[in-house]
């Protein structure tokens, strides 16, 4: 037998999302070592993937850049727009070459909720 048309519908239904779909604008990468560089490692990768970042910066891929405080790696604001992006980008600097680092990588947008601010009645709501 098949199913109702109630239980099909409620299968195959996205729940309704209560903000607005808005655009990626940012990517947040948060690096972390994969194991600790050696005294080698960054006697000879540190001077390559210095200045390597710092291009990636002066052409306005990398927006700001920290240290983490548990020093387990960086963190970079990015001006991409996909996830996909920010890992060619991180994966090709030396680091990345040499499998010592890995990101986890957090889609940034506009704040949602701000949609509020524009809906007819809202900006009135408390005069």
């Amino acid at each position: 037998m098949g199913q109702s048309r109630e239980t099909t519908a409620e299968i195959t239904e996205k729940p309704k999302r209560p903000f607005p779909v808005v655009p990626t604008t940012k990517i947040l990468a948060l690096g972390r070592f994969t194991s600790p560089p050696t005294a080698e490692q960054i006697m000879t990768i540190f001077p390559l993937e210095v200045p390597d970042t710092l291009r990636l910066y002066l052409a306005g891929k990398i927006d700001q850049w920290w240290a983490r405080q548990d020093q387990k790696g960086p963190v970079f604001l990015m001006n991409v727009t996909s996830v996909e992006e920010a890992r060619t980008i991180l994966e090709k600097l030396p680091l990345g070459q040499a499998k010592l680092m890995e990101f986890e990588y957090v889609e940034l947008s506009p704040l949602t909720p701000l949609h509020l601010l524009l809906t007819e009645g809202w900006a009135n709501a408390n005069r």
